[in-house]
């Protein structure tokens, strides 16, 4: 068996680390189980560098990770029958992470700050200052379900480095003390063991889009840079690009109709009735056109939180600001060009005070790069009201598991439901008019 990139060699025989909360490390342990014990899942081959978790570690009091586990669900279709599979939400302590990273990653950790996350955990680590490089880091811990695909992290890891050897602001991703990209950690609560993949990113400068007001020149550098990363990817190859096929993936443009599940959430209401009708016209409109569209890469996230900003003076002496990072490639999988840009134009629309305006200059500058086919501009609105519906829908869903974290889920929903609705009481030709004849402006130099 070839050994895996996420298979630390600091692990003792079968086991790994004991958490141990009086002296805040973790320490070796043996493994008195069998590799079935430590192992879940897909990771089963990855079981020999397991890094194993003791909660009720003779070398301290019981620390229990698993109070108050966090469920998500995802849909997991196979044809016509529908199953879910519960994921677990990582509920580490900011002793825990800080522990973490000075074991498996062998820096001096100085302060942990946690960081929002939709169904992952983050943490903001600061560390001493070593050998000049940086002081620092996101440590990302992967939910239970995302670390049964560790192929698909992988991809992920090997794709950031691969864009910033190309010039985008991405991360860099650090390598633990056994030259691995992440490693698994196996959480014994003593009634079950959960496994979570660990790595660390660099940090990077900037604050995110949201918190500016965005100009119209802003909007289109943001479109010509997600048309300029899904061409970028499109020179990228990897013998497991095919854990990003995600066929169920409910944050993929393509598998709209599967929010019908959730619609309960809801209410009967106004709400409700448009995103009827926008499932209802995607499966008509847009499902039918799909063997049209431009296969690529997506980042499909490219929202006004993961995309950082920094500014300069201008020679006028006025602000102008440039991307200065992009964050959070969790959600990637294979769509399509016409997907990244209807997802960025939703983001963008978010925040902005004339967010009807603001699908023109985006589209500008992502044709820039790559024009679309009359086939792909005819499905845009409908793909910019289908990204609104899985946001609001699945926001309102993740608002009845976790209500203790209400206000990060309903970032989109505070203008969301305005927007959307204001898109479809206007209709389709009266968007498009006002969208087409902005980024048709910027053709003859005068953008509007």
């Amino acid at each position: 068996m070839g050994k895996s990139p996420f298979s630390p060699d600091l692990t003792c025989n079968l086991g790994g680390l004991s958490w141990a909360p009086s002296m805040k490390a973790w320490h070796p342990r043996s493994c008195r189980g069998q590799p079935s014990q430590v192992c879940v899942g897909s990771l089963a081959e990855d079981c020999a560098g397991a890094w194993q978790v003791s909660t009720g570690s003779s070398l301290g009091a019981p620390l229990d990770l698993t109070d108050n586990p966090a469920n998500l669900t995802d849909i997991m279709s196979s044809g016509n029958d529908q199953q879910s599979e519960a994921l677990s939400k990582p509920t580490f302590s900011e002793e825990q992470a800080s522990a973490l990273v000075e074991s498996v990653f062998g820096l001096k950790v100085s302060k942990v700050q946690p960081l929002p996350s939709y169904d992952d955990q983050n943490f903001h680590v600061y560390v001493s200052k070593n050998k000049d490089g940086p002081t620092e880091y996101v440590l990302k811990i992967s939910n239970t379900k995302a670390s049964k695909n560790p192929d698909r992290i992988e991809v992920q890891n090997d794709i950031i480095m691969f864009l910033k050897a190309a010039g985008f602001p991405t991360s860099s991703v650090c390598r633990a003390k056994g030259d691995n990209t992440a490693s698994l950690v196996s959480v014994d609560s003593g009634s079950e063991i959960k496994s979570y993949l660990v790595r660390l990113l660099t940090y990077l400068p900037g604050r995110p889009i949201a918190e500016i007001p965005i100009s119209p020149q802003l909007l289109y550098e943001i479109g010509k840079l997600a048309a300029k990363l899904d061409k970028t990817l499109q020179k990228f190859h990897h013998p497991k690009l095919s854990s990003l096929h995600r066929k169920n993936f409910i944050w993929n443009l393509k598998n709209v109709p599967l929010l019908e599940k959730y619609l309960y959430v809801l209410g009967q209401n106004r709400n409700r009735e448009i995103v009827e009708h926008v499932i209802h016209l995607f499966k008509e409109e847009v499902m039918t056109k799909l063997s049209h569209f431009r296969e690529c890469i997506n980042h499909g996230d490219l929202n006004d939180h993961n995309i950082l900003i920094e500014s300069s003076k201008s020679a006028s002496g006025n602000a102008e600001y440039q991307v200065s990072g992009i964050l959070d490639f969790d959600d990637m999988s294979y769509g399509y060009y016409v997907f990244e840009l209807a997802i960025t134009i939703m983001y963008m629309m978010i925040e902005s005070k004339n967010p009807i305006q603001v699908g023109g200059h985006v589209l500008a500058g992502f044709e820039s790069i790559t024009p679309l086919t009359g086939v792909e501009k005819g499905a845009l609105f409908l793909l910019v009201c289908s990204r609104f519906c899985q946001s609001l829908v699945m926001a309102a869903y993740s608002c009845q598991l976790y209500p203790e974290n209400r206000d990060y889920f309903m970032v989109t929903a505070k203008t969301g439901w305005k927007h959307l609705q204001q898109m479809f009481d206007m209709g389709q030709k009266a968007v498009e008019e006002i969208w087409f004849e902005t980024a048709k402006s910027y053709e003859s130099g005068i953008s509007m």
